[in-house]
């Protein structure tokens, strides 16, 4: 039998160019993985510690390292202001480090009965390592609550680790007597997920159940990693005083930030008169909540931009975009030392390239 074998040509109308589908392919798995981040359990000396990278590891300039609040996670607490879009013109220059307290992490497994949290002096000796895992000198620390306490208490031990630091409703002080038999009758009174909503939101938010409150009241009752979330929120409520004056304070810019109608608006504003005011900028949030980051990305996002562009990172040319998309006006007066010396009102709604408030300075802000 004679087999006939006919020849056939196949043209492409558009050839595959050698190795072009594996680079487009290798760029997109990198920007997944870069949005998604990068999960790392880095041993320290004192536990595990849950981190997620986000972006490249470039060690020429410092990380931004992010730490939560006590019922959070570092997703809840910052992905809404670390993804809003505006902020992308900042983060896309920087390596973001988010730390989760021990056990804190979605899905963290649950201690045993008798486990002994460690305190909030050892949660903060545990970050020189996550520094060191990753090869960075300095950071930009942002923290929220019990990660501004924690990251405080950090950056007081290690001064040269930190270039700058954003303290989101932090208070420095321990519990009072006062605060303590308050704290006692409402885990008699009240469940653990209403005692840390009471910490997170305003009485305002809580009366008005917002979607919000709604949101996190379902998350933290739910958690399958309660019992470790009550071992953080007792520990912080145990906390000890910061001892931070206006002789023993931090080396470093810092900019605190609260909502007019938080929980620890008072703590905030009793903060800003025991630091450096010629280094310290304090950002009142009008409308703000309990979670500014949360309700106000937009407002904090133009706040951090100047903090960043202040400490010389980003030139004005940078910011161009995100000083003219912003429409609500922001009125401080600045008043700042030396050569520097300058008063000003800046608007947000105000033409790109103007010259940013130094981090030098007092800033006191309602917007």
């Amino acid at each position: 039998m004679t087999t006939e074998m006919q020849e056939i040509t196949i043209t492409e109308d558009k050839p595959l160019l050698t190795g072009q589908a594996d680079t487009k392919d290798a760029e997109l798995a990198a920007r997944i993985l870069l949005d998604q981040g990068q999960d790392h359990n880095i041993e320290t000396p004192h536990g595990v510690l849950h981190v997620t990278l986000h972006g490249t590891q470039t060690t020429r300039r410092p990380a931004i390292l992010t730490f939560h609040d006590a019922g959070l996670d570092s997703k809840s607490c910052f992905s809404t202001l670390f993804k809003f879009e505006e902020m992308q013109e900042i983060v896309k220059n920087f390596t973001l480090i988010h730390i989760d307290a021990p056990g804190q992490e979605e899905g963290a497994a649950v201690y045993p009965p008798g486990y002994q949290y460690p305190p909030m002096e050892t949660v903060a000796e545990m970050i020189p390592a996550v520094l060191q895992f990753f090869n960075f000198r300095t950071v930009i620390g942002v923290g929220v609550g019990a990660g501004a306490y924690v990251l405080s208490k950090f950056t007081l031990a290690n001064p040269d680790s930190v270039e700058g630091l954003v303290l989101v409703n932090i208070d420095t002080n321990a519990r009072g007597w006062i605060d303590w038999a308050a704290q006692k009758l409402s885990s008699v009174t009240s469940s653990l997920t209403d005692q840390i909503l009471s910490h997170l939101f305003s009485q305002e938010e809580l009366s008005s159940n917002t979607n919000l409150v709604q949101t996190h009241r379902e998350r933290i009752s739910k958690a399958s990693n309660l019992a470790n979330i009550e071992l953080f929120w007792k520990m912080y409520n145990s906390r000890r005083d910061l001892n931070i004056d206006r002789n023993s304070t931090f080396k470093c810019p810092v900019m605190l930030v609260v909502g007019d109608q938080a929980p620890y608006e008072d703590a905030a504003v009793e903060c800003n008169s025991k630091l450096d005011p010629t280094s310290t900028s304090f950002l009142k949030m009008a409308d703000a909540g309990g979670l500014p980051q949360l309700t106000q990305p937009a407002k904090l996002t133009e706040a951090f931009k100047y903090f960043i562009q202040g400490m010389g990172y980003m030139a004005s040319s940078c910011m161009t975009r995100l000083s003219r998309s912003r429409t609500t006006s922001l009125s401080s007066s600045y008043s700042m030392d030396g050569s520097r010396s300058r008063s000003r009102t800046l608007s947000q709604g105000s033409q790109g390239g103007q010259m940013p408030p130094s981090p030098s300075q007092t800033m006191e802000v309602s917007c």
